[in-house]
Parts: structure tokens; C-alpha cells; sequence
């Protein structure tokens, strides 16, 4: 017994330290481990197989889309770098350097990718040439380097895993309607298969990605009340073709510029899964994206008959298209029902003599705890009914927790105190100044999140500075 209580105390209380607990999750639940090159981690099989998962569901929205997978190098010469002056200050204290081939100094330094839009913009100027060739629709899926001075887990990692969607339009309106479909297509992803509520807003000029026109972005609350971007899509107009010189000549047989986007979803959200819906136990992961749905846990395994049910029930939901394992492992019921809780397995089946006497088979949820008692002969109709009704509560209870902790400000006063003292977003007019924003930073450490397409009218005026306020921004403190 003593074995099975550390499985579950090695956990921090999200209540006593949150950035602990989170830290322990992702290790006891063997999502990660540290590597040997600082800043960087490995990810292992269960932290890849929820990967995986994600990137197959995405795959298939974008391709519906008309998307195409490519791959690009991950080397980029400074030079091409340098095109694109605003690209390149954005992310100018992040670059890794190669500077030399084996021991041979390079000719000119290779940036290690910390995003490909100077490599698309290089292959468009060449793909490109008369408006049929348009739109380029293109993904893909890879790691980028971003040197980053503090790093956790998923959250923040020197090299990370995403996708990176980069297209070429003829017109500037369908370029911002592609930005606002994918932004959607993400939103409508964390909805639906991660159960994350996301609020849908564009970001302010500060905030807005390095060489934009625009970005367009989802925002995500964590239990903790701090924010998480969780994905964004970004209109670039056509700044990046003037400066690479992509153009196509148009039906007039004129030569105009293309207009691009770019959207992109990294690891990143696996860190939002996690301190969304998991608890002191550890992980609780929504049925659509766990790699395993059910696990099965044997009761008195060794008795006659029990394994061999086990088995036919494992076969049983199988067929039925759930995912579904059999822990057949020499530990204790209760090591594996801690195993089981800590790794968010949504459901478990327990089966012993008595159940199987009985007639029946015990499922309990991972988010409730809730027990239910199914006959054998109706385990796979009542197991999918009950992953779809614990998805659908998870989505809810993740927006009901939200809502609760959004809060309206609407004197600067009001909003410092909020802000300090009360975890959450908080809604506030803005005069469209950025000296505003600033000082909102600098007095809270809060940043503009977005400005949400569903706009609310709180006030007349900007509370920071008094002058006419141009829109309602959802401000937070963010990881």
C-alpha cells in the first residue's frame, strides 16, 4: 500500500503550488523527460501518442480545406533571412546560428528555423507565375528552434514540434478569408476534440505576429486563471511578396502581387490539456484525443476465467472502434487505478469472479469518479455513450469555470485591483493606443489577449488614458 499512496502524492496540489503540480503531472505521467541539452525535452510515448492524435484530427480538418502537405529545410541563409526586415527583429533574440560545416567555417551563417515564412516566400517566388497557379494551399508538419531563456515543459521549449501553414492568394479578400477559416478550424478543433472553450479575437499591433497585417488568434484559461494562446493565423497582405517579389500576371496579363497567410499549432496545446482539465490525481484527458480510451483492470486476475473475459471485453469494445487496453500487469487493483487516474485514461473497466458471476462489468470515470454498472451484453453501446457524455461535460465544465472567472472592468482602478487579486480575464475598452497598453503591462504584468469578434460595448472611454475608446479587450496574465 505504501507503493500505491507515493504513486499518488508525488503530485503537488494544484491549490498548494500550480506551477508544481503542472511539472509533476507531465513527468509521473511520463509525457516527458529532460533531455541533456538544456531547454529541450524528450518526448515519450504517451506525450508523442496525444501528439499524434492531435496532429491526425488537424491533418484531416486542413486537407478538407484543400490543403497540401510539403517540407521545407530546416536551414535558412541569413541572407534570405534579411529580406524581410520586421520578420527578422521579431524574432532576431531567438535564432540559432550554424556557423560552421564539419571544421569549416560557412560562407554565410544558416539560421535554424524558428518559423518558415522566408523559405515559402523563396519557393512561391519561383512556383508562381500567372493566377493559375492560385491559391498555393500549403502545411507543414515539423519542429522549429527558438532559443528561449526560460523554458517548461511543453509550454516553452528551445525546440518544439507544430505545423506551420503558409498559402498565396491572388486577392487580398481571399487571404483574409482563409486567415479567419483557419483560425476557425483551430477553434473548432479545441472545442470539439481537445473539450477547450476558446474565445476568438484578433490581436493588437503589439501582439500581432512580426510582418503581419494581421493576427488573428484563440485564447485559452487555464485552471489557474492565466491565459494560453493556443493557436494563430496571420494575414501578411502582400509585404512578404513585395519583398521576395512574388508575383503573377493576372487575367489582364498584368502583374500583381500575391497575398499570403500563415497559421500555425504546436505542442504547446498539449500544456493547455493538461492544466485545463486535469486534478490533483493527474491527468484527465477528453475521450476524442486520449490514445487510450478504456483500460480494462482484471480483479483477482489470477482466478480461473478472469483474464480470458478480460480479453473478450477487450475484443468486444475494440471492435467497436473504442480504444481500449487490458493492464494484465502483476501489480495491485490499487496501483492501477492510481496508474490509470494519474495517466487520464477516461475510463476504466473493473472485472473480477463476482462481475463476472454477476453479469456484468463496473466502468468508472476518470473526471467524476462516477460508477455504473453495465451488463456484458450492453458494455460497448453504454462504454461509447458514456466517452461521448464525459466529453460533452468536459468541454462544459471548462466553460463554466471559465465564464466564472471573466470579469468587466470599467475605471483603471476597477481593473488593477481585478487583475491582482482575482485569477481570470478581464474585459476592458481600450483607446487603440499602444503607449496604453504598455503602462497596463508594466503597472499588472497583464497583456492584451485579443479583441474578440464578439465585441461588448462597456463604456464610452478608454480607462487608462480617458480619450474615445476604439474596441473591448479581453487582458490577462498569460503563460
Amino acid at each position: 500500500m505504501a507503493k500505491e499512496k507515493k504513486l499518488v502524492e508525488a503530485i503537488t496540489s494544484m491549490n498548494e503550488d500550480f506551477a508544481q503540480w503542472y511539472t509533476d503531472v507531465v513527468i509521473k505521467a511520463e509525457l516527458i523527460d529532460y533531455s541533456s541539452v538544456r531547454g529541450c525535452m524528450v518526448i515519450k510515448p504517451a506525450g508523442y501518442a496525444l501528439w499524434e492524435n492531435i496532429q491526425k484530427e488537424l491533418d484531416a480538418r486542413f486537407k478538407e480545406t484543400g490543403v497540401e502537405n510539403v517540407y521545407m529545410p530546416m536551414f535558412i541563409p541569413e541572407s534570405l533571412l534579411q529580406k524581410e526586415k520586421d520578420h527578422v527583429e521579431g524574432f532576431a533574440p531567438e535564432v540559432a546560428w550554424v556557423t560552421h560545416g564539419g571544421m569549416e567555417e560557412l560562407p554565410e551563417r544558416l539560421c535554424v528555423r524558428p518559423t518558415s515564412e522566408t523559405l515559402f516566400c523563396d519557393f512561391y517566388a519561383k512556383e508562381v507565375e500567372s493566377y493559375r497557379d492560385l491559391p498555393k494551399l500549403y502545411n507543414q508538419w515539423c519542429s522549429v528552434v527558438r532559443w528561449e531563456k526560460t523554458t517548461r515543459p511543453f509550454l516553452r521549449s528551445r525546440e518544439f514540434l507544430w505545423q506551420e501553414g503558409h498559402t498565396a492568394h491572388a486577392t487580398a479578400e481571399e487571404a483574409e478569408e482563409r486567415t479567419k477559416q483557419m483560425l476557425n478550424v483551430y477553434a473548432d478543433f479545441c472545442e470539439e476534440v481537445l473539450a477547450i472553450p476558446v474565445i476568438r479575437g484578433q490581436k493588437t499591433d503589439k501582439e500581432k505576429f512580426a510582418g503581419a497585417e494581421s493576427t488573428y488568434t484563440i485564447e485559452a484559461m487555464m485552471h489557474d486563471g492565466k491565459a494560453l494562446q493556443s493557436g494563430t493565423s496571420h494575414n501578411f497582405g502582400d509585404g512578404f511578396a513585395r519583398a521576395f517579389g512574388i508575383q503573377y500576371s493576372d487575367k489582364n496579363n498584368q502583374l500583381q502581387y500575391v497575398h499570403q497567410t500563415s497559421w500555425g499549432m504546436s505542442t504547446r496545446i498539449i500544456g493547455a490539456i493538461i492544466m485545463t482539465h486535469g486534478d490533483d490525481s493527474g491527468l484527465v484527458l477528453p475521450p476524442r484525443i486520449a490514445p487510450t480510451q478504456v483500460m480494462i483492470i482484471p480483479i483477482q486476475q489470477r482466478k480461473e476465467g478472469v483474464l480470458e473475459k478480460a480479453e473478450e471485453i477487450r475484443r468486444t469494445l475494440a471492435a467497436a472502434g473504442i480504444r481500449v487496453k487490458t493492464d494484465d500487469s502483476d501489480k495491485s487493483p490499487g496501483w492501477k487505478f492510481s496508474e490509470q487516474e494519474m495517466r487520464g485514461i477516461p475510463i476504466r473497466v473493473e472485472i473480477g469472479p463476482k462481475d463476472i458471476e454477476a453479469g456484468h462489468a463496473v466502468l468508472v470515470r476518470r473526471d467524476t469518479r462516477e460508477k455504473v454498472t453495465v451488463p456484458f451484453a450492453h458494455l460497448a453501446e453504454e462504454t461509447a455513450k458514456l466517452l461521448e457524455a464525459m466529453q460533452k461535460d468536459m468541454l462544459e465544465r471548462a466553460r463554466e469555470h471559465r465564464d466564472a472567472h471573466i470579469y468587466t472592468a470599467e475605471t483603471y482602478e476597477e481593473f488593477k485591483e481585478t487583475i491582482d487579486n482575482k485569477p481570470g480575464f478581464v474585459k476592458m475598452m481600450w483607446c487603440g493606443d499602444e503607449a496604453c497598453e504598455n503602462k497596463i503591462k508594466e503597472d499588472t504584468t497583464a497583456t492584451s489577449r485579443c479583441m474578440p469578434f464578439a465585441q461588448e460595448h462597456i463604456g464610452d472611454v478608454c480607462p487608462v488614458c480617458g480619450r474615445p475608446a476604439k474596441a473591448m479587450v479581453i487582458w490577462g496574465k498569460a503563460y
